[in-house]
């Protein structure tokens, strides 16, 4: 998949422990060891269990235990333990486990809401937008491809997506159609892909020559007359849509037979329920 450097989980933990850690400094504890383990209070799906693990490492830990990211564990699992210093288990404890928290909760949630696009419609492909947590962007999108999507956009230098705050500079909208085959000139290697949020702007963008339609915030009966039009016209042209996609609703718009679904959710999700527990060794 990709790997996270040392330096990037070292920078991690500095910043839950910049100095020291007080509690523990005042505690003046010397020579004790303890085992942490951390656990799941829900069914999930594992992600970034190797970065919890290799932060412990770092901090001389022994690990002794851990699931592997894409694995699927049940309520009551184990996910990780391993074995150090009393001092360092608990420098490090807190950033472990919020990782696991925050990652193992969208890839279980980006797992459930690929499950209902299948349901439905076998083509249609999960995607996710530049909407991730700020400074963590490796941690969302090491999850979400764990849970079985694919990033919709890394990043402004990776695709084109024409917004409709793009066209404000075009004096009308025949103005922008008659762009987008220079666009496309200039950009020769990459898909053009442009939002609509109107059935027959949908159609115009269609026969001007866009590489894929966005179809934002459109009712599905919209949509599905969209794709109808597509398929028996410009069947080469991918459709996504996006726009409020969540759990809850995700089938009804994978139904309609579209390409491709975006979607933010995965992000807002909330945080799996872990649990740790401590033991003294020595």
């Amino acid at each position: 998949m990709f790997d996270f450097t040392d330096n990037e989980l070292l920078e991690l933990l500095k910043e839950d422990v910049p100095f020291l850690d007080l509690t523990t400094y005042l505690q003046d504890i010397n020579n004790k060891k303890a085992r942490l383990e951390i656990y799941t209070r829900e069914d999930i799906v594992v992600s970034c269990s190797e970065e919890s693990a290799r932060i412990a490492k770092l901090m001389n830990c022994e690990v002794d235990f851990f699931v592997p990211s894409k694995q699927k564990i049940k309520k009551g699992e184990l996910i990780l333990s391993f074995i150090g210093d009393y001092n360092l288990i608990h420098k490090i404890w807190r950033t472990t486990q919020l990782i696991l928290e925050y990652s193992c909760k969208i890839a279980t949630y980006t797992q459930n809401m690929k499950e209902e696009i299948l349901k439905v419609n076998n083509h249609c492909e999960l995607l996710t937008t530049r909407k991730t947590y700020p400074f963590a962007k490796k941690f969302c999108i090491k999850s979400i491809l764990v849970g079985g999507a694919f990033p919709h956009r890394l990043n402004l230098s990776e695709t084109v997506l024409l917004f409709p705050h793009h066209r404000k500079v075009y004096a009308t909208s025949e103005e922008f159609y008659y762009q987008i085959k220079e666009i496309k000139q200039k950009a020769l290697e990459k898909k053009i892909i442009i939002e609509s949020s109107d059935f027959n702007d949908a159609i115009n963008l269609m026969k001007y020559g866009a590489d894929v339609l966005q179809l934002d915030k459109m009712d599905v009966k919209i949509i599905d007359e969209i794709v109808k039009y597509k398929n028996n016209n410009f069947p080469w042209i991918k459709l996504l849509v996006s726009g409020n996609i969540n759990l809850l609703n995700i089938k009804n718009f994978a139904s309609t037979q579209i390409d491709g679904v975006v979607s933010s959710s995965m992000y807002l999700c909330g945080m799996s329920d872990l649990g740790t527990g401590l033991t003294i060794l020595e």
